[in-house]
């Protein structure tokens, strides 16, 4: 493995491109930084906003620009390739906490503190749309396989699912009684996984916006939720210490993953389904046979809570980030 002493101050994301082969890191310091995964070498430096850079997103799977997100209530677009500034996208009044392109890489989502998510043009700069229904702030957005469709989850207990060509909310997701951490559509975009502070995760038909299933057993909040590539399994992370998987048809659990003694923030499959990755506040990640629920691997070294984790496109490097202000990347 290798440790990337990245930044002067904490991390706060960290993400790869979809071939992997370079993968970003935002942190405290104002900056994004591109990284070389092969050799750990920094490529660029994306130097322009006047606070934390908090989310941040390639436009996989073309992986040629870069969205960043901050505290200075702006999002940037970069180009990957030579870390150029190509638009700067003003409107909202507070901080922006969530970024994502949609499929086709012709628009960016923001969501923001001021209770709003926007749409705006990459090749323009120009906002497309303002998205206004939440009554809190918005800490996660996500576009459809398709991209015409697109879910905000709020700390307002709610998720809104919107059209991404009229700008109007088409169903909101009601049934959580507390705040949303994580929301999710499935591969071919049919269901949408929501975690809670409830401790509960839903399961919703996201065309009719129904709720199909509660998965309830944490017994703290859930912080993330996310399905394999399928769509057929779902695993859950929990302020609990431990992770649970269920099967997304029948509802039915079947794993605990224990072993963690700290909050689990983060719980992704590998994209051949056969591993599931968590990172904690304990100082490590573990990696689980999704097909056993054993922890198979321990990855230990960071000195403090890692809060992201990813792997790239194979599934053969993991990119762990962590509040000890290094990322390390496993292979």
């Amino acid at each position: 493995f290798k440790v990337l002493r990245a930044h002067i101050l904490p991390l706060t994301n960290v993400a790869f491109n979809k071939s992997g082969s370079s993968f970003i890191t935002g942190s405290y310091d104002r900056t994004c930084k591109v990284w070389d995964t092969a050799s750990g070498e920094e490529l660029h430096s994306l130097e322009g906003h006047k606070n934390v850079v908090y989310c941040l997103a390639f436009n996989n799977p073309y992986g040629d620009k870069i969205c960043t997100g901050s505290f200075d209530k702006t999002a940037k677009l970069w180009s990957a390739d030579n870390g150029k500034n190509f638009h700067t996208f003003k409107g909202h009044t507070a901080e922006i906490v969530t970024v994502c392109f949609n499929p086709q890489s012709s628009i960016v989502a923001t969501g923001s503190m001021d209770q709003t998510a926007k749409l705006w043009s990459v090749e323009t700069g120009q906002m497309i749309t303002n998205l206004a229904g939440h009554s809190a702030e918005i800490i996660s957005i996500s576009f459809n396989t398709s991209g015409n469709k697109l879910i905000t989850a709020s700390f307002d207990h709610n998720v809104n699912i919107w059209d991404v060509k009229t700008g109007k909310s088409e169903k909101v997701l009601v049934g959580h009684n507390s705040e949303i951490s994580s929301a999710t559509f499935n591969f071919d975009s049919s269901m949408i996984a929501t975690g809670s502070m409830d401790k509960s995760c839903r399961l919703w038909d996201a065309d009719s916006g129904v709720c199909i299933g509660t998965l309830l057993g944490h017994t703290d909040e859930v912080l993330d939720v996310s399905f394999d590539y399928t769509g057929q399994f779902i695993v859950t992370a929990s302020a609990d210490s431990t992770c649970r998987v269920y099967e997304a048809a029948s509802r039915r659990l079947l794993f605990k993953l224990e072993g963690h003694e700290g909050e689990v923030s983060k719980a992704v499959f590998n994209p051949q389904g056969t591993r599931i990755l968590t990172a904690s506040s304990d100082n490590t990640s573990r990696i689980w046979d999704s097909t056993t629920g054993e922890c198979v691997q321990k990855l230990e070294g960071h000195t403090d809570e890692i809060f992201s984790c990813a792997y790239n496109y194979e599934g053969n490097i993991i990119l762990t980030g962590s509040k000890d202000n290094t990322c390390r990347l496993w292979r």
